[in-house]
């Protein structure tokens, strides 16, 4: 899946807001990035569509909230670039892991270890 510069900036909005109508997402960025209403309902009515946000009816207008947690989308996102480019590779996926660790500060680079312990322990719990 394939997300614009726009989605993304609406998805984010939505996951610090929980929810909101196109106005009020117009609104936010209406000083700071500009582009009409109608830009920003078609963008929401797209990700709606993608089932990246749920909708609800509110009179004339429809309110929407984030269908899928960041975490989540970013896994799938993840998963769908490193099947599609490194053709289940796992040495170019772990390789590529390891170039974006380099852009770590110590705590995340901490937090990514842990993670990586409690994996490892819970795959041996598994068997």
């Amino acid at each position: 899946m394939r997300l614009g510069e726009l989605e993304k900036l609406l998805l984010n909005y939505l996951w610090k807001e929980k929810l909101a109508d196109a106005k009020q997402v117009h609104s936010h960025f209406e000083q700071t990035r500009g582009g009409s209403l109608n830009t920003i309902q078609s963008t929401l009515d797209r990700l709606y569509k993608k089932g990246l946000l749920s909708r609800t009816k509110c009179g004339y207008a429809y309110s929407y909230s984030p269908a899928v947690e960041r975490k989540e989308l970013l896994g799938s996102l993840i998963t769908d670039i490193t099947q599609e480019l490194a053709k289940n590779d796992s040495d170019a996926i772990l390789e590529a892991f390891i170039d974006i660790s380099t852009q770590l500060d110590e705590k995340s680079l901490q937090r990514l270890e842990d993670l990586i312990a409690t994996r490892k322990n819970n795959m041996g719990k598994d068997k």
